[in-house]
């Protein structure tokens, strides 16, 4: 069996979700923030939220297809957990990037207004 194709399959599994899952907690509070920076208009603020969203899952989504075809070539077992842990971690870290990023352009965009 080619273990390249078992990591692949995980790793698509575990990233979709980490993805989706995150994706759908931030949009969920992140309404609630963009409403509370931009009180008097929630139509603006929706649509902030879903371009917002949007962003996260083309980029995300993006990289995790861009990052399996630089995978080097599993051989064993240790081989596909390192393979795992490494792009999994990867991809978190570039979540929390991303969250904190935003934060601060909205932050500082709605600041601008004011």
């Amino acid at each position: 069996m080619n273990l390249n194709l078992v990591t692949y399959s995980i790793y698509i599994l575990i990233t979709v979700f980490i993805i989706i899952k995150v994706g759908l907690v931030c949009y969920r509070n992140g309404n609630i923030f963009v409403t509370h920076l931009v009180p008097n208009d929630k139509d603006f603020c929706l649509r902030v939220n879903n371009i917002l969203l949007l962003g996260y899952y083309l980029i995300n989504i993006g990289y995790t297809v861009i990052t399996l075809s630089d995978w080097t070539t599993v051989n064993s077992i240790s081989q596909l957990i390192e393979s795992l842990s490494r792009n999994t971690a990867i991809i978190i870290c570039i979540l929390a990037i991303l969250h904190y990023f935003n934060l601060f352009w909205i932050t500082k965009f709605i600041k601008n207004f004011k």
